[in-house]
């Protein structure tokens, strides 16, 4: 059993943990319902994202279960949380007892101010690479959808979370069940309007 805890916070990007939440929750369908997702805020209650959307956790910082896996999402809330140190004193925390640490987007800036991705090799989204790199004490990687360092996989902006999610998966439970899951979701990308194509 996989236990996939995912961070939200008031201006978390939506995509950033929903994408991952489908991935994750169609590899424990998949496996016959053996795995759990559940989201955690610092309260108990509704977060709102980043365009708007509202979710309400099923855990705080304090009264989840133990984690496998940590996801920390992006979007501009985390400019406000990397300054929070009961949120990134619990991402220290947890991320020393889980078996996998993961942000999306800008994500990797929560866990550099909490630790795990200190010299680590990182991806987040293109619009912060700078900024994130003149922080110190960590290496910017600017060609990868998503990069694995050690326990630590962090992904490019929004949409890359799912590639990165994917990825997770088939490291956990196979390549053949995370292209199972891959195909229930119907992630098989096909960008309109490509160079070669009519418009």
């Amino acid at each position: 059993m996989t236990t996939y805890g995912l961070l939200v916070f008031d201006g978390a990007e939506e995509l950033d943990f929903v994408g991952p939440w489908e991935v994750m929750t169609a590899s424990s369908m998949v496996r016959e319902n053996a795995d759990t997702a559940v989201l955690i805020a610092e309260g108990a209650g509704p977060v709102q994202c980043a365009k708007g959307l509202r979710v309400l956790p099923d855990h705080t910082l304090d009264d989840h279960p133990p984690l496998d896996v940590l996801l920390v999402p992006g979007g501009m809330g985390t400019r406000r949380e990397v300054d929070n140190p009961v949120l990134t004193g619990w991402i220290a925390k947890v991320a020393a007892q889980a078996e996998w640490v993961t942000s999306v987007c800008t994500g990797s800036l929560l866990l550099h101010e909490a630790g795990p991705a200190r010299n680590r090799r990182v991806a987040t989204h293109y619009g912060f690479e700078d900024a994130l790199e003149a922080r110190g004490e960590i290496t910017v990687v600017r060609d990868a959808r998503y990069v694995v360092d050690g326990n630590v996989v962090t992904s490019q902006g929004v949409s890359a979370g799912i590639d990165m999610a994917l990825w997770l998966i088939g490291k956990l439970h196979g390549r053949d069940h995370s292209r199972a899951v891959r195909r229930y979701i119907q992630y098989e990308p096909a960008p309109p309007y490509l160079a070669d194509e009519p418009v």
